[in-house]
C-alpha cells in the first residue's frame, strides 16, 4: 500500500512535468581540443559520455546535436577547477544500437586516436560496460573498428556515483510534494550508504568506501518492466511516449483504493487513509471492461506508480537491514521524472515513519559510463593544488585507472 500522491510542483512548474535531466551548459577555454568516449550499454538504453575541451566547438557541438531520433541529448556539465573542457551526454535505446553506431562514426574524428590499450596492438578501444558491452562487441568492432574494453558494472556505478557526490557541487536532492532541494553531502562523512541503481532491472549496493561494496538485493521489476508491459499495454513505442502519457493519467481510474473496499472511509485502526493504494490495477477484477476501453494514461500511470513505490518500499527495508540513512537513486529510469521522484520519496518517508530519506543524483542515467570520463579530469586534479579533494579519493582513482591498464593520449594522458 502506498500514501497519498505528492502535489507535484517544482518551481511553479507543473508536477506531473518532467525536469531537465541534463545539467550546465558551457566551456572552459584555452586548452587544446581532445575528445574521449566511454559508453554504458544496458538493456534498455545505451548510455554514452564524452569529453571535449578547447574553445574550437561549433554550435552543434554546443548542443550535443545528433540527427538520430532515438538519441535523447543533455548538455555538459564543467569542471571549472580544471584546464578546460566539457563532459556531454546522451542515450540511444539498445533496440536502436545501430543509430548509437552512427553518432560514433560521426564524431569518429573527435575520438579517433582516443583510448588504447597498454600492451595491446588494437588503436582504437573504448571503455565500456553494461551487458551490452558483451553483446554487441563484435558488432562495434565490424562497423566501427573499435575495440570494447568491457568494465565490471557494479565497479563502475559505483565508482561513477562516488565520483559525483564527491566532486560535483549540487549534484544529489531531495524531492518531495514538488519541491527539490539540493543537499550538501560531506564528502568526509559520505559512507555508509545504499546505492540504488534502477535500470532494466534494480541492484540495490551497500557502498561502504572508495572500492568498498556489497550488491545486496535486487528486484527485476524495474525500468524494463514499466517499457515493457507499458508497450504490450498502451501500444507506446518508446520511454518517452509512455512517460508524457504517464503526466496526464489518473491511476486512481485502474486503482482499487483502501476508500474503495470501505466505502469512502479510512481504515483507521491500521492507520491506512482512504486514498492508499489496496491493490494496482485491482480496479480491473469488478469492471466488464476491456483493456482497450481504458485510457493509456491511465494505464501508464497506474504502471508507473506500482513500479516506483515497490522499489520505494524494497529500497527502504534494505536500508533498515543495514542500518542505512542514506539512499540514494540512480538509473534512467527516473531521469528527473517529478512524479517517479515524488513517489519513491513518499514510499521511502511512509515505510520509514521518516527515519530515513531518499535523495536522487543529477546525472543518475550515466553512473557507469561516468567511472571512466571522470578519470581525465580527477587526475588533472591531482597535479592541481588547493583542491580539496582527499588522499584516500585519488588513491581510490589510481587504482581504478592502475586496474584496468588505461592510458590516454598525449593531450589527456593519464597514467603510464
Amino acid at each position: 500500500m502506498s500514501k497519498p500522491e505528492g502535489k507535484g510542483r517544482e518551481g511553479g512548474r507543473g508536477g506531473n512535468s518532467r525536469m531537465d535531466c541534463g545539467s550546465q551548459t558551457g566551456s572552459i577555454p584555452d586548452s587544446p581540443r581532445s575528445s574521449h568516449l566511454a559508453i554504458d550499454i544496458g538493456g534498455s538504453l545505451i548510455k554514452l559520455v564524452y569529453c571535449s575541451r578547447g574553445s574550437g566547438e561549433s554550435a552543434a557541438d554546443e548542443n550535443c546535436c545528433s540527427s538520430t531520433e532515438s538519441a535523447k541529448i543533455s548538455n555538459g556539465i564543467n569542471f571549472h577547477s580544471l584546464r578546460g573542457g566539457r563532459l556531454h551526454f546522451q542515450t540511444f535505446e539498445t533496440s536502436k544500437v545501430a543509430d548509437c553506431i552512427e553518432f560514433i562514426r560521426s564524431k569518429k574524428t573527435d575520438f579517433g586516436g582516443g583510448w588504447h590499450l597498454e600492451g595491446s596492438k588494437e588503436k582504437n578501444v573504448i571503455k565500456a560496460t553494461g551487458g551490452g558491452a558483451y553483446k554487441f562487441a563484435d558488432l562495434f568492432k565490424e562497423q566501427l573498428d573499435i575495440v570494447l574494453d568491457k568494465q565490471d558494472e557494479m565497479d563502475c556505478l559505483v565508482a561513477g556515483a562516488n565520483f559525483l557526490l564527491k566532486a560535483v557541487h549540487h549534484e544529489a536532492f531531495t524531492y518531495r510534494d514538488g519541491v527539490k532541494d539540493f543537499v550538501q553531502i560531506n564528502d568526509k562523512d559520505l559512507f555508509p550508504y545504499l546505492l540504488v541503481n534502477i535500470g532494466s532491472g534494480v541492484s540495490m549496493i551497500k557502498v561502504d568506501g572508495i572500492g568498498k561494496f556489497e550488491r545486496v538485493s535486487g528486484t527485476s521489476v524495474g525500468g524494463g518492466t514499466f517499457l515493457g508491459l507499458g508497450k504490450l499495454l498502451t501500444q507506446c513505442k518508446s520511454f518517452d511516449e509512455l512517460l508524457e502519457l504517464s503526466h496526464k493519467g489518473n491511476n486512481r481510474v485502474v486503482d482499487m483504493l483502501v476508500g474503495d473496499i470501505y466505502g469512502g472511509n479510512d481504515y483507521n485502526k491500521i492507520g491506512l487513509a482512504s486514498t492508499n493504494i489496496a491493490s494496482s490495477f485491482g480496479k480491473a477484477i469488478s469492471e466488464d471492461k476491456e483493456l482497450h476501453e481504458y485510457q493509456p494514461e491511465d494505464i501508464s500511470r497506474s504502471l508507473l506508480r506500482m513500479i516506483s513505490n515497490n522499489i520505494g518500499q524494497i529500497s527502504y527495508l534494505n536500508a533498515l537491514r543495514y542500518g542505512l540513512k542514506r539512499i540514494f537513486f540512480g538509473g534512467f529510469f527516473i531521469c528527473g521524472h517529478a512524479y517517479t521522484m515524488d513517489t519513491i520519496s513518499v514510499a521511502v518517508h511512509y515505510w520509514s515513519k521518516g527515519e530515513a530519506e531518499a535523495l536522487f543524483l543529477r546525472h543518475e542515467g550515466f553512473l557507469g559510463a561516468l567511472a571512466f570520463a571522470w578519470v581525465l579530469w580527477l587526475v588533472a586534479l591531482a597535479s592541481t593544488p588547493n583542491v580539496g579533494v582527499d588522499d584516500e579519493f585519488l588513491a581510490g582513482i589510481r587504482g581504478f585507472v592502475a586496474g584496468s591498464s588505461w592510458v590516454g593520449d598525449q593531450n589527456c594522458k593519464v597514467y603510464s
